[in-house]
Order: C-alpha cells, then sequence, then structure tokens
C-alpha cells in the first residue's frame, strides 16, 4: 500500500489549540460500518449509543512533563524532551540546538542550581545527560518541566500563559502510570461524570498500560507502508484486565478499543487462547488489509495525514471509508488531532 493513500488537505484553522471548553463538550462523529451511516453528536452521547455489557478498554499511562529548557554557558537555549530515566542521574532525552556545543555545562534554565553534561550522543537528537542532583527524574520535572505537546499545537518557547491548563487537559482524568511522553488523545474526552453515566448505562470499562513514545506522531517516509519501521512501546495488561476481557469474550459482549494505543496492545495478543496478563513492548503496525482479532469498535481522534494513526483507522473501516469520513469531517468543521473531536466507529 503506497502513503500517498493516506494523504488529505487538512485547511489549518481546522487543528485544534485548545480542547473543548468541557472535556464531554467535544463533538462526536458516529459511525457504523455494518450500514455504512454517518451521525454527528456530542462525545456526551456515548453512553446512549453503547450497548448494555460492551467493554470499553482505556490506557491509563500518565503523561510526564516532559518538555524542559537547558541554558549554555553563552546564554543559548536547548530544547529538551525527556524520554527514560537511565539510571538515577542518567537521563535518556532528545535534544534540540546542542550542534556545536558539545559536552559543555548545561542548567536547567528554571532550576539554574541543577548542572547537566551530556555524556552520550546518539543519532537523530537522542542522547544521554548527566543531570547532577539526587532528586529523581520525575521530581526534577515536576519543577521544570512542561506538557509534551505534538508540534501542531502552538505554544510560547518558554512559558504560556496555557502551561496549567495543558498539564491538567492534556492528561486522561484516570491516569495512572506516569511513562508517557504523548497523550492517549481519544480518552481525553472522558470526564468524571461520562464515566459515571457510562456505569449507569451497564458499559464496563478496563486498563491497559502503554508508555506513548514520540514516534507515535511522526509520519510515514517510506513511500509504501511496507517499508516503515514501527516505533516499539512497552505495554502492561494486569491480571484483572485480562480477566474482564476474557469474560467479555466468552460472553460475545462487544470490546471497544479507547484510542489507537489501547488497540494495538490488544491487538499484539494471539487470537484463538484466552488473554493473559504480561508486560512486553509491541511494534505492531495495523494498516490494511488486516483481520482484527480483539477489537470491535474504536473511539478515536482525527490524525495526521500519513501516519500510523490513520493506517489503523483505515485497517478498520477500509480505506475508501476512512477518506469518505475524514472528507465529511473537514466538511462539517470538525477539530482535528489532540485537542480535536473524536470518532466512534462499531
Amino acid at each position: 500500500m503506497r502513503t500517498d493513500e493516506l494523504d488529505f488537505h487538512l485547511p489549518p484553522e481546522l487543528i485544534a489549540q485548545t480542547p473543548s471548553r468541557r472535556r464531554e463538550a467535544s463533538r462526536l462523529l458516529h459511525y457504523r460500518r455494518s450500514e455504512r451511516s454517518v451521525a454527528h453528536r456530542i462525545f456526551s452521547d456515548l453512553p446512549g449509543l453503547l450497548r448494555p455489557g460492551d467493554l470499553l478498554v482505556f490506557n491509563d499511562t500518565r503523561v510526564l512533563p516532559a518538555r524542559f529548557m537547558l541554558r549554555k554557558t553563552t546564554g543559548g537555549r536547548i530544547e529538551g524532551l525527556f524520554l527514560s530515566e537511565v539510571r538515577p542521574g542518567r537521563w535518556h532525552v532528545l535534544l534540540k540546538g546542542l550542534e556545536r556545543y558539545g559536552s559543555r555545562p548545561l542548567h536547567f534554565e528554571l532550576a539554574p542550581e541543577i548542572q547537566a553534561n551530556v555524556v552520550r550522543f546518539g543519532p537523530d537528537g537522542e542522547h544521554e545527560l548527566e543531570v547532577h542532583t539526587d532528586e529523581p527524574a520525575l521530581a526534577v520535572l515536576a519543577r521544570v518541566g512542561r506538557m509534551p505537546l505534538p508540534p501542531y499545537i502552538k505554544r510560547d518557547k518558554a512559558h504560556d500563559e496555557r502551561d496549567d491548563m495543558d498539564r491538567t487537559r492534556y492528561q486522561t482524568v484516570f491516569a495512572r502510570a506516569p511513562g508517557a511522553v504523548a497523550a492517549p488523545t481519544a480518552a481525553l474526552h472522558f470526564s468524571d461524570d461520562l464515566l459515571a453515566a457510562l456505569d449507569a448505562a451497564g458499559v464496563a470499562r478496563a486498563f491497559v498500560t502503554l508508555d506513548v513514545g514520540p514516534g507515535t506522531f511522526k509520519p510515514v517516509t517510506a513511500e509504501d507502508l511496507e517499508s516503515h519501521v514501527m516505533h516499539v512501546e512497552p505495554y502492561a495488561i494486569s491480571p484483572h484486565a485480562a480477566e474482564a476481557l476474557n469474560q467479555a469474550k466468552q460472553a460475545g459482549r462487544r470490546i471497544i478499543a479507547v484510542g489507537t494505543t489501547a488497540a494495538r496492545v490488544l491487538e499484539s495478543q494471539p487470537a484463538g487462547v484466552p488473554l493473559a496478563a504480561r508486560t512486553a513492548s509491541t511494534g505492531i503496525f495495523i494498516r490494511p488489509p488486516y483481520a482484527w482479532k480483539h477489537v470491535d469498535g474504536l473511539i478515536t481522534n482525527f490524525h495526521l495525514p500519513r501516519s500510523t494513526l490513520i493506517a489503523l483507522v483505515a485497517a478498520l473501516t477500509g480505506l475508501e471509508e476512512q477518506r469518505r469520513l475524514y472528507q465529511i469531517a473537514i466538511d462539517q468543521r470538525y477539530r482535528f488531532f489532540s485537542y480535536g473531536d473524536s470518532m466512534l466507529i462499531e
């Protein structure tokens, strides 16, 4: 399949820069595959659209305030993105602006008492940083970090008046396990009130964990999808989640993945045997044609052209239907990407 088959033109003004006023107030495009029908809803309508007994599967990863700014001794800035803590005091990071500066001392802009040095240089801006503090990485980031919004959401470089809002709204209400540098955006539409309404409607839920990495937003640069090297991300399925999934499958109830990350976790499991609790990593690339093993429906935002995310949607709807649905969304002025509107595919 050619990558340009996943391309489309999006008017820039449809890229959402802020979330809806209330989480559940975003718009929802409701698509039924059996009828090829489209209806325009509000996300708070969801309890009336799902069936009693449906199992919603969420990703409960917690987004780290992973963006930070370093200062050179010359006064210049280096933008950083925390990826992981290799060991205490040693960070795996992406750095922008390091060229020709080398391993000379750096200081965190919002905590100048903390010095850092690049101790291992890697390709594509990925390096290891020695951070001279006894504080764990999460504590440092809580003080100096900003939410790792994707580049199409525009914010001032050093500080933005919307930073506090982003800390709340670029995070799900049930986020538990810190480790992601991008949000599972389909789940951003769920509020505590909406979850209570789903409970009252008899809709069940389970949680898996996948630590979303920066590769999730990268466009596919290969000319054909088969040549694309998929990013790998760690995930976990708890015993409780495995039990809920197996009970739903045995009873013939639908499993609805909330977001592409939850879908990738589920589809990484073998078919024909009970799902098991496990901790592993997945590099699964779901694209047309694909035979779905566990997922019966999907709640998902509108994704970037030429991305692995839109390929996953096309694998569920069919390529021509994915194109048609996205054109309808554009014509109806839906808001796109992380802070945008959503779609229920069933």
